[in-house]
């Protein structure tokens, strides 16, 4: 079967309860839970979460949480690619049979069905050992610069300072939304950005990450955009 894990921990520091906080009149964590049953492409929604009130909220909204996240894999340090590993694995010593998980990230509003499948399609290729959303970025980076404690300013990329924009080089960055794996892949090391991986590239207009408030209204005004073109 294939399954979608959302991963949804309670202890959000830069937005206080951020994978239930309310965006667009619902719960965040209700659009991936709604979006992965719309994909009809799941046969059972999960989410791993250590928060009795994130799992009561997604229960509500038809995700199941057969147990509570273990707290050593509920800090700020854990990664994804773990938390999603632990899960598969007490499903399948539960006896299930799993072709492939898909993680869908709780923040991920903009997640389209049509990406999910085109995940999918490409995971079932067997090339790769990981599928995920991409997208690039809107400015190229090797135009970019820091600024230092003198309020001077240091290109990282000094090469390519009279470089034309066109004969810069596209670069990618992860879209956070959603991952596409089999079951081995997860409980094993990251296989990260290499030969091993694939993409589903987004627009990057249809692309926010959320890490603080200012993201999350951004976020906000782009899902209410888009709701309004899909509804004309």
């Amino acid at each position: 079967m294939n399954i979608a894990i959302i991963p949804a921990r309670g202890g959000s520091k830069r937005i206080k309860k951020k994978n239930i906080k309310d965006f667009c009149g619902k719960p965040i964590i209700s659009y991936s839970i709604e979006i992965a049953k719309k994909s009809k492409v799941f046969d059972k929604i999960f989410v791993s979460t250590d928060d009795k009130e994130i799992a009561d909220i997604a229960k509500s909204f038809g995700a199941e949480v057969p147990f509570l996240r273990e707290k050593n894999l509920s800090d700020d340090f854990t990664g994804t690619h773990n938390v999603i590993g632990s899960f598969v694995q007490k499903l399948i010593e539960s006896g299930s049979k799993i072709n492939h998980a898909c993680c869908i990230y709780a923040t991920a509003p903009l997640i389209q069905i049509s990406d999910l499948l085109k995940g999918l399609d490409l995971i079932k290729e067997n090339k790769w050992d990981m599928v995920f959303a991409a997208t690039s970025y809107n400015y190229p980076v090797s135009r970019s610069f820091r600024i230092k404690t003198d309020k001077s300013l240091e290109m990282l990329f000094e090469d390519k300072f009279n470089s034309r924009s066109q004969d810069l080089e596209d670069v990618y960055h992860d879209a956070g939304q959603f991952y596409w794996s089999k079951p081995e892949i997860w409980m094993g090391e990251n296989p990260g950005y290499g030969s091993s991986s694939s993409v589903v590239l987004l627009p990057n207009w249809r692309v926010q990450d959320i890490d603080n408030l200012e993201d999350w209204r951004r976020a906000e005004l782009i899902f209410s955009t888009l709701t309004d073109l899909n509804n004309k």
